[in-house]
């Protein structure tokens, strides 16, 4: 068999974060993935080697996400088969002396915008560094990333509430009929 290998880099103050206590973060996204992952703890590079290019795949997403900012219970979703992980460079949206005003928009006071974005997306967001990291199934995940770049981009926070309470409701509306196609209505 051919064994894959990915190469990332990670920041140094996410390296203890991706290894866990005593090695079980890093041991228990192995055996979910069938992978081995060697860390630099001095440099931050991760080497992901395995012969299954999907749980490869997999693995390097959930390493990805940790050294986004994510908690690994919270990465460890994108293990399940419908979650995906999208991450947004603020830098894209706004200018470096603008970053701390920004970031604050997106989490709002006391956390609530972010919090209030994630209950009606069901979509979990990491606000770290120059980065807005986003994990969810997809239909939340592209409302998320819509109310977050639409924040980015200056729109009031009301407008992106509104447009998240109708996309909730449409998703409820098409859970309920059963009709996939109905979601994006």
């Amino acid at each position: 068999m051919d064994e894959f290998a990915y190469e990332l880099k990670i920041p140094k103050e996410r390296v203890a974060v991706l290894i866990g206590k005593d090695g079980s973060v890093k041991k228990g996204i192995e055996e979910e993935t069938k992978t081995k992952i060697n860390v630099d703890s001095k440099e931050g590079d991760v080497v992901i080697t395995g012969e299954d290019a999907l749980l490869l795949y997999a693995a390097r997403e959930v390493v990805r996400a940790v050294g986004r900012g994510f908690n690994p219970d919270i990465a460890t979703l994108l293990l399940k088969q419908d979650y995906t992980f999208e991450v947004i460079p603020i830098n894209d949206f706004v200018t470096e002396n603008h970053l701390t005003r920004i970031k604050g928009r997106i989490i709002g006071r006391e956390g609530k915008a972010r919090k209030i974005i994630e209950h009606l997306t069901d979509a979990n967001i990491c606000v770290y560094g120059k980065t807005v990291g986003l994990i969810g199934t997809y239909e939340g995940l592209s409302a998320a990333k819509r109310a977050v770049e639409g924040l980015l981009s200056g729109s009031p926070h009301s407008s992106i509430y509104k447009f998240l309470e109708k996309h909730k409701k449409n998703m409820r509306k098409a859970e309920i009929l059963g009709d996939k196609n109905n979601r994006y209505r």
